[in-house]
This record gives C-alpha cells, structure tokens and sequence, in this order.
C-alpha cells in the first residue's frame, strides 16, 4: 500500500495505546472506520526510554490488515535496522534526523526498497534541521510531544515547527504530527498546514474506537 496524496486529511492510529492482547481486533476496527493508516511506533530503549515492537510484530500485522504500515523509527542506528522493517512488511518508515549523520542515505535506503521515507524531529530541535531532506521525503513528522510515552499533552509551540515545515515544502508532501492529538487539538493542528494526524490513547483509550476516530475526523475538519 502507498500513503495517500498529500492534501486529504487523515487520522493514523497509533497502536502503542492499543490493546495488544486483542490487536488484530483493534486494527479490524480501524480498518472498518474506512481509515488508510495504522501509525507503528518503534522503541529501542536508548533513542527513547521506552521500548516497545519489533520486526516481528510489524510482520504479525502485516498478515491482518492491508491499511498502509506507517512505522515510525524511534531507534538509535536506524540504518542497521531498516532492512528489517521493509521486510516485514512496511509502507513508509520514518526515521529521526536526530539519530543519524546521513539522513540522505537513509531516504535513498527506504526508496529503493520501494516504500515511501519519512524524516521526524523531537520537540527540542529546530525545524530547519529538516530543510536540506525534505523534499526528498513523501512526509514529514513532527512531534508534538516528547517522543518515548504516549498519553501526553500536545506542546502548543511544536505547531509553529509544523507550519514551518508546510512552508518549505508546499502542498505536494504530508505534514503529520504526533502526540497528544484529540479532538480538541486536531485542529489547531490542520490550521497550521498538518494533514496527517497521529492519535493513540484519544482512539484506544475510548471504549468505543469508531466514535472516538469519527470526532477526531469532524474536529479536523
């Protein structure tokens, strides 16, 4: 599966606040919502101090859903790993500028085994850090929360950087943010050129997911 076109906004539920005893399920559902993207956050525990899944787990989901895999790399030498995730079954792998001296090498890795190739910044570092590797991307994350737990409060100044980035790149590239997004804050986010929405707890932490994933959408507009 590909990424949709940039422009159309899009929900992409993040599965680390699923319920990974039932996970298949909880992906069925986002999947009967008519939604494109399910949003894989991988930790290592050193990039980040959480850890969370695997290649093995990505290639688990991969056998129950045809929704495009969008595996977000939260991991110290992504290079090493990414061979892995295209393996397993990904779409589109973003990795952080922040983990790597040659980002450039790495979209070039991600493009020629054909998936789309995303680059992400924390909180703390500057929107231009992307500049020089944005136009070779298909989107581009930023995140509004400090990345390693979900369940956070978006950090409101991390919209300036989205907006930053849609200045750069025009309306030809997926702008997607991550962290803290609800229905509340989807269209703050929107409002400042964002068109990819990354929600986890504000999904699979509502007992009823589709509700949850249609206010989001009527929020974002």
């Amino acid at each position: 599966m590909r990424l949709p076109e940039a422009g159309s906004i899009q929900i992409a539920p993040s599965i680390l606040s699923a319920n990974f005893a039932r996970l298949a399920e909880e992906i069925n559902v986002v999947e009967a919502a008519g939604l494109s993207i399910v949003h894989l956050d991988i930790m290592d525990g050193h990039f980040v101090s959480n850890i969370t899944i695997g290649p093995p787990v990505v290639a688990s989901i991969r056998t129950c859903t045809d929704l495009v895999l969008d595996c977000h790399l939260m991991i110290s030498d992504p290079q090493r790993y990414i061979p892995d995730f295209v393996s397993a079954g990904a779409d589109h792998i973003t990795f952080h500028v922040e983990a790597t001296d040659c980002p450039g090498d790495l979209i070039a890795m991600i493009h020629e085994a054909g998936l789309t190739a995303g680059v992400s910044i924390r909180p703390d570092t500057a929107a231009s850090a992307l500049k020089a590797w944005v136009q070779d991307c298909e989107m581009i994350l930023v995140m509004t929360v400090q990345p390693g737990f979900g369940g956070q409060a978006l950090i409101p100044e991390t919209l300036e950087k989205a907006a930053a980035v849609r200045s750069m790149v025009g309306p030809e590239k997926r702008i997607q943010v991550d962290g803290g997004i609800d229905e509340t804050t989807a269209p703050l986010a929107t409002a400042q050129g964002v068109d990819t929405l990354v929600a986890g707890s504000a999904i699979f932490g509502k007992s009823d997911r589709a509700a949850a994933i249609a206010a989001i959408q009527n929020a974002a507009g």
